[in-house]
């Protein structure tokens, strides 16, 4: 069973993880600063986190590792971290798209092999994990998850038998994935990070003092005082140990030109203060609202965004266009993926819990609301509706991203086309759908700009991915 049907409160896009390790070579207990690095990671997964530390001056590897479902500060209270010692460790926040939303697919993921241990954490998808995880099934392998992340752990354990490192094990292994993912994994003696060729996913390297991390999003660095010191790229290995440092392997890597990074991590998932490639993600965001405000312009008195990745689109166009920037909803910060989900039939009335109009602001107004993107477009038809209703006499909403005609296989939970709004419709047709006044959608071919031309994904407004999707029903609503 797959994550994509499970009723959510809000029309609202989610990453699948965030990945965070750190292996400090002076011996001092890590799960404090991994504990405050999945903080800074928690927009990334928000239904389970954990933990798993190890020293590697014991004779013995012993993992030590705690995970449970919840947020970070609901799972780890008490004495839990502070039980967990060890100098080398990983953690991660899970949002499912693939995979049940259970304790047991919870991460990191330990194993006990004949090698030692293993801990991975793993952040995307493999459009092939029903192949690899049948290949090993008919081997002997007994599977305690429904996670591909498994299937990934359980590979790199088998090629370790035959190889003479576990770097090597991973980059063996790393010939059988097909899709995205970013790793950390834990070995007796070293912190591995590796990231697949095309860059889907994010991963970046930190030093604080004399221990090095790796994490998804540069924000986790700067919450632990840690220095950027560059980011994995696409298809390297990095390998981190006391004796050698940092050691990179290129062998895998694709010319530039093949990769395709995921989009959407500038428009929307990644923290607004995390830079990724180089690339900020608030200039990215600044652009994007630019862009609109220069191709689909319109008369108005106040541009708005809806909290929190529309903000910065939004004082972009306010920017571009000259009309002023203002707030016009308040957000209940306390209402996450946590929140008591209600039905598909009560989807629109929960947008009221999470955002309030400011009436005082939009009464009598024409507003541009800026938003990050349109999936079904069950959210969009209400906050309009509540513009009006709170006395705006206009509301043009315009979307910092193309309109969704593809779902995604990578990690994004992208939808069945059936279930895409833009499926079949015409622009106009979703605005009566929605109610707005105007409608209008960052075009395709300024994708690169926002980003200055690092190879993208743009598989689901286009339908051509980097990586030829499966051929078999890998979430429960395949279509070709």
């Amino acid at each position: 069973m797959l994550g994509f049907e499970k009723e959510t409160p809000f029309d609202d896009l989610h990453e699948e993880c965030g990945v965070f390790g750190i292996y400090d070579f002076d011996g001092g207990d890590v799960a404090s600063s991994i504990y405050y690095g999945l903080f800074a990671l928690q927009h990334r997964g928000q239904e389970s986190c954990g933990i798993a530390v190890s020293d590697t001056e014991a004779p013995k590897a012993k993992v030590n590792s705690y995970k449970g479902m919840g947020l970070v500060n609901e799972v780890f209270v008490g004495d839990r971290v502070e039980e967990l010692k060890g100098n080398i460790g990983v953690g991660h926040v899970r949002y499912s798209t693939a995979g049940e939303s259970t304790i047991a697919n919870a991460q990191p993921l330990v194993l006990n092999y004949v090698k030692g241990t293993l801990a991975l954490a793993h952040n995307g998808n493999l459009v092939n994990a029903n192949q690899l995880r049948e290949e090993l099934s008919y081997t002997g392998a007994i599977f305690q998850t429904t996670i591909d992340s498994e299937t990934i752990a359980y590979y790199i354990a088998r090629e370790r038998l035959k190889s003479s490192s576990v770097e090597e094990a991973v980059g063996r292994a790393s010939e059988h994935l097909k899709g995205a993912y970013s790793l950390v994994i834990m070995s007796p003696r070293k912190l591995i990070g590796m990231r697949d060729p095309y860059g889907f996913k994010p991963l970046c390297i930190g030093k604080r003092d004399h221990a090095y991390i790796l994490a998804s999003e540069t924000c986790a660095l700067d919450t632990i005082g840690a220095e950027f010191v560059r980011d994995v790229k696409p298809g390297e290995i990095v390998t981190i140990s006391k004796e050698e440092g940092l050691v990179s392997d290129t062998t895998h890597c694709l010319p530039e030109e093949k990769q395709g990074r995921c989009i959407f991590e500038y428009i929307y998932f990644a923290r607004q203060d995390s830079y990724m490639d180089g690339i900020s993600v608030h200039d990215s965001r600044i652009k994007a609202g630019r862009f609109l405000a220069q191709d689909c312009p319109v008369d108005a008195d106040l541009v708005v965004g809806v909290p929190e990745s529309g903000n910065a689109a939004a004082m972009g166009y306010s920017l571009e266009s000259g009309i002023p920037y203002g707030t016009a909803f308040v957000k209940n910060t306390y209402v996450g993926r946590t929140f008591i989900k209600p039905k598909q039939s009560n989807r629109e009335s929960s947008v009221q819990v999470k955002l309030n109009v400011l009436r005082e602001v939009v009464e009598g107004k024409r507003i541009i609301m800026i938003d990050d993107s349109i999936v079904r477009g069950t959210t969009s038809d209400r906050i309009v509706g509540m513009l009006k209703e709170a006395g705006a006499k206009e509301v043009h909403m315009r979307v910092s991203s193309p309109p969704f005609l593809w779902p995604c296989y990578f990690g994004t939970d992208v939808p069945a086309r059936k279930q895409l709004i833009a499926y079949n419709r015409s622009i106009e047709d979703i605005r009566k759908i929605i109610g707005a006044d105007s409608l209008g959608y960052l075009s395709i071919e300024r994708l690169e700009s926002l980003v200055d031309g690092l190879p993208i994904c743009k598989g689901c407004f286009n339908g051509s991915y980097p990586v030829d999707p499966p051929t078999e029903d890998i979430r429960g609503e395949y279509e070709k």
